[in-house]
């Protein structure tokens, strides 16, 4: 949760500024403002219809906004298509190629950009055994489970090394089991890669889990957090109303 001084604005690798979009008649985004330092994951908290997809597809360039600043590692992304800007947006759905096996699949991007002087071979069989698949690394999609078809889909957008990763409720189609381990997949993740993400998310225990930083996002108006504590204490978030009711349904069974 970002400090609100000077210093904060300054070591800020993702800034946006006074972000608006408005579909037909209906305001989605009503000056939207956050700052992000590098290597750190902001969960945004919404319900649906709260604007949180329509905040990752303006900065990732996917949707023009009416109006506001998006900066990313000190670049303006004003009229940056989005095939320049350095982000990755993932959601719920793999779109993986179908044809393509595991190994294909996460090695994709790397034979699309600039990557010279890497390993490729090496860093893609490296993000097999990091993702838990080496034993389906020449498998097709339909040939896995949708947690591990989830995974390769990280694998191939963190192996690009992304300025920016945009989760826009990636867990959100898979059973608890496997949203844990998911979870607890993109933690290692973005530890071991350095990894600076916005992930989105109309869950609470996940914000809570995924975000080192946190902010909540209401009918277009999004609220960012100095610290965890005082996200917790906001009563609009809703911790208090949850603990409320597993304090009470601890006392009714006991």
């Amino acid at each position: 949760m970002h400090p609100s001084n000077g210093r904060a604005a300054a070591d800020a690798f993702l800034t946006v500024r006074g972000l608006r979009k408005t579909f037909g008649d209906e305001p989605v985004l009503r000056g939207v403002d956050l700052r992000l330092p590098a290597h750190r994951t902001m969960s945004v908290l919404g319900r649906s219809g709260s604007g949180k997809t329509t905040l990752l597809r303006l900065i990732a360039g996917l949707e023009r906004a009416d109006a506001g600043t998006v900066v990313l590692g000190g670049r303006s992304l004003d009229g940056v298509p989005a095939r320049e800007r350095g982000a990755v947006y993932l959601y719920q759905e793999s779109l993986l190629f179908p044809h393509l096996s595991v190994r294909e699949n996460i090695a994709f991007g790397l034979t699309l950009g600039a990557h010279r002087g890497r390993d490729l071979d090496g860093e893609v069989e490296a993000m097999i055994d990091v993702l838990g698949l080496t034993a389906h690394a020449d498998k097709r999609p339909h040939q896995l489970s949708g947690g591990q078809q989830q995974r390769v889909a990280f694998g191939r957008a963190v192996i690009l090394r992304p300025k920016l990763l945009l989760l826009d409720e990636p867990f959100a189609n898979l059973d608890a089991a496997i949203r844990t381990q998911m979870q607890d997949l993109f933690q290692r993740l973005a530890a071991a890669y350095q990894i600076t993400a916005l992930f989105v998310t109309h869950n609470l225990k996940e914000a809570l889990l995924m975000g080192d930083r946190l902010a909540h996002l209401r009918d277009g108006i999004l609220k960012t957090y100095d610290s965890r504590q005082a996200f917790v204490d906001d009563p609009v978030v809703g911790v208090r109303d949850e603990m409320a009711f597993w304090t009470a349904l601890r006392e009714e069974t006991s």
